[in-house]
C-alpha cells in the first residue's frame, strides 16, 4: 500500500473512532428543521475538531475535516471562488493535485477546477445534488491559460461547451485529442469510481479511445456535463461512514447503453412532478453530520 494511502486509511480509522466517542448533540441542533442546504450553505469553514471523514452517500451526506484545494497551484487554478466550494476530503485534494501535475503529459497545460464541496459538504443552496461528501469535483473542459487569472476573471470566464448544438457529437472546433487523453488519465486512476460526461462526449471517447478501453467503463453519460467532466472517487479505505455506489456495469458502455441517450425517450422533456420533493433536513442525513455542524451550533448559542 502506498504511504499516502496508508496515511489516509489510518486517518479514516481514527475518524471513525472519534465519531463513535462523541456524545449526542444538544436537542436544538438535532431538531433543526431548516433545510439542510441552508445550514451547510451558511458554514464558511470546515469542522475544527474532526479528523477527515466522508460521511453518507454522494447525494446525502457531509464531510468532516475537509481541506481546501489551493486557489493556485503549478498546474491548476480554482474557479468561482465566491462560492467557497473548493473544499474536499484530503484523498480527493491529493488526487486533484496529482492529476494536475500529470496533466501536461496528456497534452493538457493545467486544470481549471470548478465546484468540489462546501467546507463541511452537505446539500448546497444552488446547483448540485451530489458533491456532498468531499469526493466529487468538476474539472473544466477548457485548458488552463498560461497566466494567473484574476479573481474577477474566475467569476466571469466561462468554460467551453464542447458539445455540438444538436447534442449528437462533440464540436470539432473545440474538442481535441488532449480532451480524450486527460479524461483517460483521470479515469485510469484506481481511486476513481466514476466520471460523468455528456453523452456526446462519451460517444467521442468511445470513438477515440483506441485499444486501451478498460477505463471507459468508469465514464458514464449523464445530462449536462457539456463544459466540464465530473470526477467521483470511491470511498477511501477505512471510511466506515462512507457509502459507495455499486460498480459500473462491465464493458466499455459504448453500445446500446450509449445509444439510448440519443433516443427520443432520453431527450423528452422531464415531467414536472405533481408535488415538489420535500426539503432534506439535518435529520435526513447520517447522524454523524450533526456532529460535523456542532462547532457552529455551539458558537451561535
Amino acid at each position: 500500500m502506498p504511504p499516502m494511502t496508508r496515511a489516509l486509511a489510518l486517518l479514516a480509522l481514527l475518524a471513525a473512532a472519534a465519531f463513535a466517542a462523541l456524545g449526542p448533540l444538544p436537542a436544538h441542533a438535532s431538531d433543526d428543521a431548516r433545510p439542510a442546504k441552508e445550514i451547510f450553505g451558511s458554514l464558511d469553514a470546515p469542522s475544527r475538531h474532526s479528523l477527515p471523514a466522508a460521511i453518507g452517500s454522494y447525494a446525502r451526506g457531509c464531510v468532516a475535516g475537509a481541506v481546501p484545494l489551493a486557489i493556485d497551484g503549478p498546474n491548476h487554478q480554482a474557479m468561482r471562488l465566491s462560492r467557497n466550494r473548493n473544499w474536499g476530503h484530503p484523498a480527493l485534494i491529493a488526487y486533484l493535485e496529482e492529476l494536475a501535475a500529470n496533466a501536461p503529459s496528456a497534452g493538457w497545460p493545467g486544470l481549471l477546477v470548478g465546484d468540489i464541496s462546501q467546507p463541511r459538504g452537505g446539500p448546497m443552496l444552488t446547483g448540485h445534488a451530489s458533491h456532498q461528501i468531499g469526493l466529487d469535483a468538476d474539472i473544466w473542459l477548457r485548458p488552463m491559460p498560461g497566466r494567473r487569472l484574476t479573481r474577477a476573471e474566475r467569476e466571469e470566464m466561462s468554460s467551453w461547451v464542447v458539445v455540438r448544438a444538436d447534442r449528437n457529437d462533440v464540436d470539432p472546433a473545440l474538442w481535441s485529442p488532449a480532451h480524450t487523453a486527460l479524461i483517460g488519465l483521470s479515469a485510469r486512476d484506481t481511486r476513481v469510481a466514476r466520471i460523468f460526461v455528456n453523452p456526446a462526449i462519451k460517444r467521442a471517447l468511445c470513438r477515440e479511445a483506441g485499444a486501451d478501453r478498460a477505463w471507459l467503463s468508469k465514464v458514464r453519460p449523464w445530462w449536462g456535463h457539456d463544459a466540464h467532466f465530473h470526477v467521483r472517487l470511491a470511498c477511501p479505505e477505512g471510511a466506515d461512514f462512507c457509502r459507495d455506489q455499486p460498480p459500473p456495469p462491465q464493458g466499455d458502455g459504448c453500445g446500446a447503453e450509449l445509444d439510448w441517450w440519443f433516443s427520443e425517450e432520453a431527450r423528452a422533456p422531464a415531467k414536472t412532478p405533481a408535488q415538489p420533493k420535500p426539503q432534506i433536513t439535518l435529520a435526513d442525513l447520517p447522524e454523524q453530520c450533526r456532529d460535523v455542524v456542532q462547532d457552529s451550533v455551539a458558537e451561535r448559542n
